[in-house]
């Protein structure tokens, strides 16, 4: 079991993936081997694949996503790892219902935000105001900030692309203290002994041996201290954890009175339904959020269309009388 997991470790950094996806893949393969007996995956196949994606799906009652997402990590595995096609297998991926998307109206969205303070507004304000998605605002970086053109780059985002979206003008201030407290965080950080910079892909290190250690190169919110490196075993600076800024946003719902089930994402669905009710091209509004195909935005005239069919319910004739 340890060659197969270490195999499937190497593979996977080998192509560079996150440390997240590296985590989940390792995950759901240990418990594949786990529920078959701990058999080698080279003596399985389809069958023992199916049968724990129905044990997944039957007795343990997870959702479609998280059972694509165990398929994606065995389908990894036999066809990267162990170099076994399963062409021949026939594998049916549970489907994921649509669901609009919650959003909250403009006032929500200011009350929400006005009750965060500090690095938890600048994050939620990012969210909202230049679309970005959780980890796409832990991610940044300094030189990722352009403050002359006023814009901010997404490098590597979903799908391995880059693209560019708007920096509110608003923020501009906020944004310089906040490259202000990363650059002394650094000169803090440069102090101790072993201190290897700011996490980055290996490849990228090799090309830029210097870049870990300049500023740049730091991150726009960098967690509260460096750790080891689970990876490389050296001492970095990490970003803030996505639960540090989640936490914060759930309670400044509740403490705005909302009682929509909204989330850090619901910024990012925000800002698009917006852009769209001041009238902005649905083509821009695709490329600001980094969407593949425009189907994938059209999701947001769903939302714009209250009341689409245009007809008026029955109990409204009983406005004049009280229920």
């Amino acid at each position: 079991m340890n060659w197969v997991i270490d195999n499937v470790r190497e593979a996977i950094r080998t192509r560079q993936f996150s440390y997240s996806t590296e985590k989940t893949y390792i995950a759901w393969i240990y418990r594949y081997m786990v529920f078959h007996q701990r058999k080698h995956p080279e003596e399985m196949g389809g069958k023992e694949i199916a049968d724990f994606l129905t044990h997944l799906a039957v007795v343990r009652k997870v959702s479609a996503s998280t059972q694509n997402q165990a398929l994606n990590a065995l389908t990894f595995l036999y066809k990267q790892v162990l170099k076994i096609p399963l062409d021949h297998f026939e594998f049916r991926r549970a489907r994921i219902g649509k669901r609009l998307p919650v959003v909250l109206s403009r006032e929500e969205t200011y009350k929400v935000i006005s009750h965060l303070q500090g690095e938890f507004q600048l994050m939620a304000s990012l969210l909202y105001g230049s679309g970005l998605r959780l980890m796409e605002c832990l991610e940044l970086r300094i030189k990722d900030i352009d403050f002359d053109l006023q814009e901010i780059i997404l490098r590597g985002g979903k799908g391995d692309n880059d693209r560019r979206t708007i920096l509110p003008d608003l923020l501009i201030p906020k944004l310089r203290i906040q490259t202000e407290k990363s650059r002394i965080r650094l000169e803090e950080n440069l102090l101790l002994e072993g201190f290897a910079g700011a996490s980055m892909p290996e490849a990228l290190v090799r090309k830029y041996p210097n870049a870990p250690t300049e500023l740049p190169w730091q991150y726009l919110f960098p967690a509260r201290k460096p750790a080891i490196d689970p990876r490389s075993g050296k001492l970095k600076q990490h970003f803030r954890h996505e639960s540090y800024l989640q936490k914060a946003v759930k309670r400044a719902i509740r403490e705005s009175g909302i009682n929509k089930n909204a989330s850090c994402h619901t910024f990012r669905h925000s800002f698009a339904t917006h852009l769209l009710e001041d009238g902005y091209d649905i083509r821009t509004v695709q490329e600001l959020l980094g969407h593949k195909d425009v189907r994938t935005t059209m999701i947001y005239t769903h939302v714009l269309n209250r009341n689409k069919f245009n007809v008026q319910s029955p109990l409204e004739a009983w406005s004049s009388k009280s229920l």
